[in-house]
């Protein structure tokens, strides 16, 4: 599958189908198209569109990945792991210091209005998991895609 056809089946007829299977291409180059998109409204500096981009893009890019983990033998609710964590890491990191770095007020539980260590320890081991998860989940990711009928269909046509 190449790249226009990924984008089109992944935006379109498959935009929040969660059975069935996705290739290795059909998933890569739609995260491609993701992760450039993503880039460019970034780069604009306009929040706004990125926001809408991003919230756009939250159930087909999920779809897929669930899709892909089907491919290769997994169940595809893996996929959401990642995702609890990272809301799990956002609510437990510390707050940033306001000001900047030119040693402005900071605002936190520790004793002299700086990030707790509890927070900060919670936050960095999380961070850990986190990256051994995106290893783990590249790897399940880039895998082949199971040759036969599966419990979740036929191999995907590429």
């Amino acid at each position: 599958m190449d790249f226009q056809t990924s984008v089109k089946t992944c935006l379109t007829q498959k935009y929040a189908r969660f059975e069935g299977r996705a290739s290795r291409s059909e998933y890569w180059w739609f995260i491609l198209a993701y992760v450039v998109g993503i880039a460019v409204f970034a780069v604009l500096g306009i929040g706004f569109l990125y926001v809408i981009f991003v919230l756009a893009m939250i159930v087909p890019v999920t779809a897929a990945g669930w899709r892909r983990l089907q491919d290769t033998g997994r169940p595809g609710w893996y996929i959401l792991i990642p995702v609890a964590l990272g809301i799990v890491s956002m609510l437990v990191a510390p707050p940033m210091p306001h000001g900047g770095f030119g040693g402005g007020p900071m605002m936190g539980d520790g004793p002299y209005g700086g990030p707790g260590m509890g927070r900060t320890g919670l936050a960095a081991l999380l961070g850990i998991v986190q990256l051994v998860l995106l290893v783990i989940y590249v790897w399940w990711l880039s895998r082949p895609s199971q040759p036969e009928t599966n419990e979740y269909g036929p191999k995907p046509q590429n």
